[in-house]
């Protein structure tokens, strides 16, 4: 299931490092499972603007406060940026003890990018209603 997912799927130890990737987290960001098992995820594979607020939500995950729609970006092998958007929950062993953080994310640059383009349209409207010499009427 956690292979073949149609979502990224990643996860991590107590200490941080990753002991899933799926073949969906490959495919967005380039990096091979080989590549990530046993790396620190936020050390190697987080943007420095972003670490420390990732390495909070992993923190708070692995206490058992679990994050829900966390935004941040990833950057590929290749150097593009990628939009997630993440779910953070805790792994528990049958007797209830955290031992790691299971993440589950969605791509959402390409969302994120229409967004940003209706954004600048608007403010360009704005901009133009605010500053026209003749009456505007509508």
């Amino acid at each position: 299931f956690v292979e073949t997912a149609n979502a990224p799927i990643f996860g991590i130890d107590v200490h941080g490092n990753v002991n899933e990737w799926n073949d969906k987290a490959e495919a967005i960001v380039g990096y091979t499972k080989d590549e990530t098992m046993g790396r620190h995820l936020v050390q190697n594979f987080i943007s420095p603007d972003y670490r420390e607020s990732v390495q909070r939500v992993l923190d708070d995950a692995l206490k058992g406060r679990e994050a829900q729609n966390f935004e941040f970006p990833l950057y590929t092998k290749g150097g593009e940026r990628v939009e997630v958007l993440l779910n953070a929950t805790s792994r528990r062993d049958v007797e209830g003890k955290i031992y790691g953080v299971i993440g589950v994310g969605q791509d959402i640059t390409q969302s994120k990018q229409a967004a940003d383009k209706q954004e600048s349209i608007a403010t360009e409207l704005r901009q133009f209603v605010e500053t026209a010499n003749a009456p505007i009427f509508g």
